[in-house]
């Protein structure tokens, strides 16, 4: 697996923790998976140095390193070189000089890997970051023995970052752009659109998004790439690491509680309310744990909230940082409810977990979704999840009101200030009905979104690869 960051060693959002767990559930189910990330120069020296070469870089040959460490028993290698060690950050402001990183890293791991005579069967890159892997090999593998059998699978977390400004650095690579119709001008030389079209199994994060980056809403500008690729791409729900999400065992917490204690997760919520000082008592809780973006729909929630709060006795705890006129309208929020509105702009894992565990609901308005990890830890804590339906979002969150047998929480359609009140206000009436709430807190709970499930999917998938490889008919 190529990616630009996985968590422990690095995390800068979802990407990381999924990249991070997935090589986990691989190796549970008996398959050697080894990790590639870019050798970051704030990421600490591994002591194994198994490879040193050299890259053809433009005119130059350019001396790239690979250290191995291991992670939770998955060999991780860090590949290093004067493209990537000249990078203070995993993003820069800058996605052309991005670029010359990623194209670098990806080039390096593949000549690695080979060093190595590690011959993998698949190779599996994460977002458009190391997107040239698969251009390179879909120009070279044919050619070439060592590569020839091996399947190419791409994940797509997110549609939105595509890179298309990495021309200078795919002609330093010696990578062409692509020069057919079927990729929009605009993304020849973006590095996911090459990735879309080099590779032989095409994966989206949640079953939902798959159908959704088909159409031009959602596409980026790539849906009708994806069209032609229709038949390749499939949907697989992310999971959730569930030794790590464990309301049981959570040492964060101000009291662990389980399905059959449920009732001990009141000292979470009177907890959380005093620790981030708001209001003590019964009334509903409704916690944010979120970018402060345009995508996560926190600009419609500011507009719903004032008149929420001033007809009802709720309170809000918002943890995120971002956008800062999302943030100052917020701000203003708390200047007129300073009892029932408390904001934390910033990261904090403990506060979050504290929120998962002791708000009433969680809300996820978001405009999009890929998967989202959010609604399913706090499904697993016993936090009722409110969302829009969008990607992962649609997938793992049942409207109760549409069907009170399997719903799991509340769900809304068009993305408008409307459909987030009337959510909020059939959310806020069926908590009155504490009985009712507790027994959508226990169906929640009982979900499992692990990564068992996802594992055994990207095994089928990661087949199929090889066989489309190998033209061998899949029937």
């Amino acid at each position: 697996m190529l990616a630009s960051e996985a968590t422990p060693l690095v995390k800068v959002g979802g990407l990381g923790d999924v990249v991070g767990a997935l090589p986990v559930g691989m190796r549970a189910l008996g398959h050697d998976v080894r990790v590639a990330l870019p050798h970051y120069n704030f990421v600490s020296e591994s002591p194994s140095v198994k490879s040193i070469l050299s890259v053809k870089w433009g005119r130059s040959q350019v001396e790239s390193s690979c250290t191995e460490t291991l992670v939770q028993g998955t060999p991780y290698l860090l590949i290093g070189g004067r493209p990537v060690a000249s990078s203070g950050s995993v993003y820069g402001e800058n996605a052309a000089i991005d670029a010359l990183k990623f194209v670098f890293f990806s080039l390096a791991t593949l000549h690695h890997v080979r060093a190595m005579g590690f011959q993998p069967d698949v190779v599996h890159v994460h977002d458009a970051h190391p997107g040239a892997a698969l251009r390179w090999l879909q120009e070279n593998a044919n050619e070439d023995p060592f590569w020839h059998a091996t399947g190419r699978v791409l994940t797509i977390h997110n549609l939105v970052y595509q890179y298309n400004e990495a021309a200078d650095a795919l002609a330093l690579g010696g990578i062409n752009p692509a020069v057919d119709d079927i990729v929009p001008t605009l993304a020849r030389s973006g590095l996911l659109a090459l990735a879309i079209r080099a590779s032989d199994r095409i994966n989206a994060v949640s079953p939902t998004y798959a159908k959704e980056i088909l159409t031009p809403e959602h596409g980026a500008g790539l849906h009708g790439l994806l069209s032609t690729r229709s038949g390749s791409l499939s949907g697989i729900l992310n999971g959730v690491h569930y030794d790590e999400w464990d309301p049981a065992k959570d040492v964060m917490l101000a009291k662990n509680y389980t399905m059959d204690t449920l009732s001990d997760r009141e000292d979470n919520k009177y907890a959380l309310q005093q620790e981030v000082g708001l209001r003590i008592g019964q009334g509903p809780l409704l916690g944010v744990v979120s970018r402060l973006d345009h995508q996560k729909g926190l600009d419609l929630l500011v507009q719903v909230l004032p008149a929420l709060l001033r007809r009802s006795e709720s309170a809000l705890v918002l943890l995120g940082s971002g956008d800062g006129s999302i943030q100052a309208e917020l701000q203003q929020l708390a200047v007129e409810f300073p009892d029932r509105v408390a904001l934390s702009f910033r990261f904090d894992e403990r506060l979050a977990r504290r929120i998962y565990a002791g708000a009433d609901m969680l809300l996820v308005p978001s405009r999009y979704e890929p998967c989202g990890l959010v609604q399913m830890i706090a499904l697993r804590y016993g936090a009722v999840p409110l969302v829009r339906a969008t990607g992962g979002l649609r997938d793992t969150v049942k409207d109760y009101d549409v069907d009170p047998a399997a719903g799991n929480g509340f769900v809304f359609n068009a993305f408008n200030p409307e459909a987030l009140s009337s959510a909020l206000e059939r959310a806020l009436h069926r908590f009155e009905d504490q009985s009712l709430w507790r027994g959508l807190q226990l169906r929640g709970m009982e979900l499992e979104f692990s990564w068992t499930a996802a594992g055994r999917a990207y095994e089928a998938l990661y087949m199929q690869a090889m066989i489309d490889r190998s033209g061998q008919d899949a029937g």
